[in-house]
């Protein structure tokens, strides 16, 4: 039987200093870029964003389109352009699209990370 891709177990260890600190408690650590075979993107960048405990990122604008995946913790995320909250857990996916603004906040009492794929236009 095939194991389900929600299952799969990736859930780094980083050290407080790794990465670059982009708001109190939330760090980003670069895993890579590679080149993309999808329909007008160029390369995928995969970045790990490290939240601890209760941090949470500055609200911002989205440049490009990105496919989050939770690794690690519980967050709330909101949304504008049109205003929503939704809670994603450990081994959830959500959305991020170019223009639209994001707030992340770890609401869960471990360290919390997002894999975050940035699609990168050709």
């Amino acid at each position: 039987m095939a194991t389900p891709a929600g299952s799969a177990e990736i859930v780094p260890t980083y050290g407080p200093n790794d990465g670059k600190e982009i708001a109190p408690g939330v760090r980003i650590v670069e895993v890579g870029t590679w080149d993309s075979d999808m329909t007008g993107m160029k390369s995928v960048l995969v970045l790990d964003a490290v939240f601890q405990p209760g941090a949470a990122d500055v609200e911002s604008v989205m440049d490009n389109d990105m496919v989050c995946f939770i690794t690690a913790g519980e967050f709330t995320i909101k949304k504008t352009n049109p205003d929503k909250e939704f809670n994603v857990k450990k081994g959830e996916y959500y959305t991020c699209g170019k223009g639209k603004t994001d707030h992340a906040t770890n609401i869960s009492k471990e360290v919390g990370i997002h894999r975050i794929t940035v699609l990168i236009p050709a």
